[in-house]
């Protein structure tokens, strides 16, 4: 069973919503009483998720947003306050991996990581932190922005080294970022989980490789999406106040 927070009078923004984790962290939010604008490029998937967690009895508004585009993310927040209300609290979790050994990997392959994994997180951050600050955080002090790194910025994993960079500059970036808001009341944490099954990653974990990788964990299986649930909670939540630039690895001990 999900552990409940209350998020009535919240808003919450997540990037990378239309699939994975960003889906669920909506759901899971919304269940728990904020309202939620969900991003990503993909309006169809937004469009639907919205739908779902409109007929469960949330809040919620499906908000284009290409988090490459700076000008995208700003029209993004834009949409989100017009339909929801200010924005204070953001999940910046839109992310991509490009598997491939350093030395096949193009110079347009690592842009790409980069682009999103590092650019776009910064981008949305940046512009969550000037509204909100603009907004009376400092007063409030009810600024939340969590980011989702992974615990491969800590862990070499196997031919995914611009992946890891990326998630590593995330957690970096997480700490000082704290460290410039933490006298204008805005939190940021960063969240660094482990591996769970999606459907980006289905596939591969049915195979025999797949199979042979989750073997080698001291538990020998993979997270669900549900075990992130109560951190998200936590960290967009009042009761988080005294908590920013920690860095949380949630990975059932496949690190050890």
């Amino acid at each position: 069973m999900t552990q409940s927070f209350d998020l009535r009078g919240r808003t919450v923004l997540i990037t990378g919503a239309s699939s994975g984790l960003g889906r669920r962290f909506a759901t899971v939010l919304a269940a728990s009483g904020a309202k939620v604008a969900v991003t990503a490029r993909r309006m169809d998937r937004l469009t639907s998720l919205a739908a779902d967690i409109t007929a469960a009895g949330g809040v919620a508004a499906a908000v284009a947003m290409d988090v490459t585009d700076e000008a995208s993310i700003m029209a993004g927040f834009d949409t989100a306050q017009a339909a929801l209300g200010p924005v204070d609290t953001v999940i910046a979790n839109a992310g991509m991996n490009n598997q491939a050994l350093a030395v096949d990997l193009t110079a347009e392959g690592f842009d790409a990581v980069m682009a999103i994994n590092v650019r776009g997180v910064f981008l949305t951050a940046r512009e969550a932190a000037r509204r909100m600050m603009a907004g009376g955080s400092k007063a409030s002090g009810r600024g939340r922005i969590v980011l989702i790194s992974s615990i491969g910025a800590q862990k070499v994993l196997p031919g995914l080294t611009t992946y890891c960079a990326s998630k590593a500059a995330v957690l970096m970036m997480g700490k000082g970022l704290a460290r410039e808001w933490a006298n204008k009341g805005v939190n940021v944490n960063i969240v660094c989980p482990g591996y769970i099954e999606t459907e980006l990653n289905a596939d591969w974990f049915a195979e025999d490789g797949g199979k042979a990788q989750v073997a080698g964990f001291p538990r020998r299986r993979l997270m669900r999406q549900e075990d992130l649930d109560a951190m998200i909670l936590y960290l967009a939540s009042d009761a988080s106040r005294a908590i920013t630039g920690s860095v949380f690895t949630l990975d059932d001990g496949q690190t050890l």
